[in-house]
């Protein structure tokens, strides 16, 4: 968080798909932003209230997997019902080192894992309904930033999720870290007003628990915009859908490709066959000289969709300068 690294930047992004998009129903309206803000104008975000005593152990595990609300993000057409356009982004490689962070390195389709300390699992309650997906714990100025997918926190378009919590290190139904309620959330514009899968990104900013922060407690990872494409990434999610149970730790590593089924949104997979429950789960650069494998990598991307549900792609969305400056504008809030 305390440095940053720019380099020549590379473009593009976002899909469409099936599978592991989470949308939303209920929660509140998005907040507006002034002509002045063009960081503001692409951000959209809601206050939350106090989720304190809601989640109890037989609510967590009874919450939905996400894929069963993916119809909308599939779509991948806007209110007009005409195909969205592909969207070029441009920006120099913005790096944000992070903290203490840890790792598991293997190279299996899926690989079951050990809790990681700031991978986690999120829930939160859309309708009336509790869904789960996976998160993760960032560097950002404030010590206190989840990044997940848009889904996770918004119904894209529409309202944003009540009840949102993130419960790093999950494990079994344990929550070794507790439970860190969040005090506002933050989506892009284009997935909040317009369903736009290329931006399906979002971030909490979670509440202090017993005086501390959250990055103080489980670490952060460090995050990094506009990398090159075709890297070679690790992600983890916890993956709730047939065969998985939602109860432990999941990963799968691959070079990243374009999706060919959708090409026009140039959005990049990875070999993995995780389901609903992962989406928001971090992807972590390997191939950078200046990471090592596993979690310790900087995060550039999340789990966001699939096809089908014997997927074996996960597809996420290419973090360039519009994530980036929703990330800009969470870290300080």
């Amino acid at each position: 968080m305390t440095s940053k690294k720019t380099l020549a930047g590379s473009l593009l992004s976002l899909s469409t798909g099936l599978l592991l998009a989470l949308s939303a129903i209920g929660g509140a309206t998005a907040s507006s932003a002034t002509s002045q803000d063009l960081t503001q104008l692409q951000v959209a975000s809601t206050p939350v209230s106090s989720t304190q005593g809601y989640w109890t152990p037989e609510r967590m595990r009874a919450a939905l997997p996400g894929d069963v609300l993916a119809a909308k993000a599939v779509d991948g057409t806007d209110n007009t019902g005409a195909p969205s356009p592909a969207a070029a982004e441009t920006g120099a490689l913005t790096r944000f080192a992070g903290t203490a962070p840890q790792t598991t390195a293997t190279t299996a389709l899926h690989t079951n894992e050990t809790p990681v300390s700031h991978v986690g699992k999120v829930f939160f309650t859309l309708g009336g309904i509790n869904y789960v997906c996976s998160g993760n714990s960032i560097a950002a100025q404030n010590k206190s930033m989840v990044a997940t997918a848009g889904h996770c926190v918004n119904e894209g378009p529409g309202a944003f999720a009540k009840n949102w919590v993130f419960v790093p290190g999950y494990i079994n139904g344990k929550a070794p870290y507790g439970q860190w309620a969040a005090k506002s959330l933050y989506a892009p514009r284009n997935w909040t007003s317009g369903g736009d899968i290329r931006y399906d990104t979002g971030f909490a900013v979670v509440a202090r628990v017993g005086g501390k922060s959250l990055a103080e407690v489980v670490g952060a990872s460090g995050v990094e915009f506009n990398q090159s494409r075709g890297m070679t990434y690790k992600s983890y999610g916890y993956p709730a859908a047939a065969p998985f149970t939602g109860q432990t730790l999941v990963s799968c590593t691959g070079k990243a490709h374009n999706d060919t089924i959708n090409p026009q949104f140039n959005s990049q997979g990875i070999s993995c066959d995780m389901t609903g429950g992962s989406s928001g789960g971090p992807w972590f650069a390997q191939s950078d000289t200046n990471a090592v494998n596993g979690a310790d990598g900087f995060q550039n991307s999340i789990n966001s969709y699939g096809y089908g549900t014997r997927s074996t792609t996960m597809f996420g969305p290419y973090w360039g300068s519009t994530i980036m400056k929703v990330y800009n504008y969470a870290q300080n809030k």
